[in-house]
């Protein structure tokens, strides 16, 4: 029979971002104390699993997720830029109540095409670069598991490709909550089944529950 391998996708935990601007590949967020309390969960969660490798976005949020997992583990977390947020021309505007960036016709100009999108780095690649580090980290743990620390849309987008949706989406209802768990079973080279879990999901604040399912961790399953 042909190996049994596991690859989690980890979003990051909350980011301590007073000023409530869109961050992206910015230098100098950190997790949060509730951040680090998720984070900790991870190490908990996946560190009873049979986890032998792990990488992560070089962000430091993401770096910091993955550290309670790497302690428990005895891990030495592999940086890897494929799994990077993405890049958006919004990074460093504000989105919240009263200073809407999206409410200034001056960038409108950027939201005419939401299939690419226009307002950032193209899904296809976002996917294409996702992928090769998946299937890097599925090869580095062969039989066993591996956990790969990324961010929300390289994951979202990633799982929507892998099970053949569109990436045409709302934002505000992506299954990917912070701390979330996005689970790629193989047999040999083919993914047979994907999973889905929340470790910390009752810690998630109530402004960041944006969706019915974003709550709890009871998993879900399907088949890419």
């Amino acid at each position: 029979m042909a190996e049994q391998t596991t690859v989690h996708l980890v979003r990051h935990g909350e980011v301590h971002n007073p000023e409530g601007v869109l961050y992206g590949r910015r230098d100098g967020y950190h997790l949060s104390e509730l951040g680090r309390e998720m984070a900790e969960r991870i190490g908990k969660a996946l560190g009873e699993r049979d986890v032998v490798h792990l990488r992560t976005s070089p962000l430091e949020r993401a770096q910091e997720t993955a550290a309670p997992l790497a302690a428990v583990r005895g891990l030495t977390p592999v940086l890897d830029p494929r799994v990077i947020e993405s890049a958006n021309v919004f990074e460093g505007k504000r989105f919240g109540h009263g200073d809407n960036a999206l409410r200034k016709p001056g960038t409108w100009v950027h939201l005419w095409n939401p299939w690419k999108p226009s307002w950032g780095e193209p899904y296809k690649e976002i996917v294409a670069r996702m992928l090769a580090a998946i299937h890097d980290a599925r090869d580095a743990a062969r039989g066993h598991e591996a956990a790969v620390v990324s961010h929300q849309l390289p994951i979202w987008v990633t799982r929507l490709a892998l099970e053949k949706r569109s990436f045409l989406h709302d934002p505000r209802r992506r299954q990917c909550t912070l701390c979330s768990v996005t689970s790629l079973q193989f047999t040999g080279d083919d993914l047979t089944t994907i999973s889905y879990s929340e470790p910390a999901g009752d810690l998630i604040p109530v402004r960041d529950k944006r969706a019915p399912f974003s709550a709890g961790n009871a998993p879900e399953a399907r088949k890419p």
